[in-house]
């Protein structure tokens, strides 16, 4: 993020994050990667931690076997984790099983159907961010609804194209605002905003109908007269 183009980055991601974490409320949020940046800042909950595999993180661990307890956390925030991974699906899986119902996930990745996509297959594939694998949109939205997230927003961005100096990049900053109007799904990087939702179960008894009960005889004993006279003629007394 020290490059001319990471920070142009930065300041394009900062600012839909910070628009869309700061009215998610709950108690615990969880930012996966980039330890030395705090994409959390705009949110309000009372924990805010990260969690990555390097030194800074506030909790080592692997993002795709996380060791936090389930059903535990209000809100996700993945800035370009799956890219990077060897099993992004396993690290979706992760954050749904942590995520409490109706948790959120705010995630980011690059766009191959882009500039900087297109550049992907000419660059250094040892630098960043050249060396992940872009996943398209549409595969993204298949995972998650798969999970049983449902989107909840979603935004592309960053339509300059990949320069490395400053000057190139102010130069080609009107591709923003034309970017939004005339080509949105080119943008170099995909926002979106997922809620896991969690079906209920309401067990319905039948009404059975009422049985009737069945009339129960009871036994009358006979008279003693009445019992002599139903001996047959010659019977001992």
């Amino acid at each position: 993020m020290e490059t001319p183009l990471g920070q142009y980055l930065l300041e394009r991601e900062r600012a839909y994050i910070d628009k869309t974490v700061t009215d998610i409320f709950g108690y615990n949020a969880l930012q996966i990667g980039f330890p030395g940046i705090d994409l959390l800042r705009a949110n309000r909950m009372p924990l805010r931690a990260t969690v990555d595999r390097d030194h800074g993180a506030q909790l080592r661990a692997d993002s795709a076997e996380l060791p936090i307890v389930t059903a535990s956390v209000d809100l996700v925030l993945l800035p370009h984790v799956l890219e990077f991974s060897d099993n992004p699906h396993q690290i979706l899986r992760e954050v749904e099983r942590v995520l409490v119902p109706d948790g959120h996930l705010v995630l980011t990745c690059f766009n191959p159907m882009s500039l900087w996509g297109a550049w992907h297959s000419f660059a250094q594939q040892g630098s960043y961010p050249w060396r992940g694998r872009f996943i398209h949109l549409l595969r993204i939205k298949d995972w998650l609804a798969l999970l049983g997230f449902e989107m909840a927003g979603g935004a592309m961005g960053c339509y300059v194209p990949p320069c490395t100096s400053q000057k190139w990049i102010d130069r080609f900053r009107f591709m923003e605002s034309a970017g939004d109007r005339w080509w949105p799904i080119s943008g170099a990087v995909t926002f979106l905003h997922a809620i896991k939702r969690v079906r209920g179960m309401r067990v319905i008894t039948p009404r059975w109908p009422r049985q009737v009960p069945g009339k129960q005889l009871v036994a009358v004993p006979q008279k003693r007269e009445e019992q002599l006279a139903a001996r047959r003629p010659g019977e001992a007394q």
